[in-house]
């Protein structure tokens, strides 16, 4: 069976937006669609079909570059699947270390918010003590991988910086 959507039916039927079909097809995740006489975008069910499946990937939290590679071993239907099991492997342990991550946090927010009560002034509040930067708390608090490699990064800078004679500001940056 051979259909013709518009883009505006795309979006409704893969639950996608218009904005984002578009830009699948800038940076070349579809191809571009057929287009009518008046030029308006016209997709068919091969079209649907690819963009259900980025929508299923997307929706799983694979990257843009995944779905493209996962999109491209879809159509070498005779090829062994080791490639796309070593993606969602790949995929699935960057999850699961999210996961981790996001559950170290929980602990350490429930640990602060449990120091208040919530009935004080905010001069006294344990949440904003722990916090602040310099105290033992804050000091302590885990960091996900992304926020660790960003402070490492900063620190880096500010060793640069200390270094040079004259750096303003470098040594009130504590990190």
């Amino acid at each position: 069976m051979f259909i013709e959507m518009s883009i505006g039916e795309v979006a409704r039927a893969t639950g996608i937006k218009v904005v984002t079909l578009r830009y699948y097809e800038t940076v070349g995740l579809v191809p571009a669609p057929a287009r009518t006489q008046g030029n308006y975008r016209t997709y068919n069910d091969e079209d649907l079909c690819r963009l259900r499946f980025i929508r299923r990937c997307r929706d799983l939290g694979f990257t843009l570059r995944q779905v493209r590679e996962l999109l491209r071993l879809s159509s070498q239907k005779n090829q062994e699947c080791s490639e796309v099991d070593r993606i969602t492997r790949r995929h699935l342990t960057d999850v699961e270390e999210k996961i981790s991550d996001l559950k170290r946090l929980a602990r350490v927010l429930r640990r602060i918010s449990s120091r208040c009560r919530g009935d004080g002034l905010i001069a006294d509040c344990r949440i904003i003590e722990a916090l602040s930067p310099g105290t033992i708390m804050a000091d302590h608090l885990p960091q996900t991988r992304r926020l660790a490699s960003t402070r490492s990064a900063l620190r880096a800078r500010v060793r640069q910086d200390v270094s040079r004679p004259h750096s303003p500001g470098a040594r009130r940056l504590r990190l």
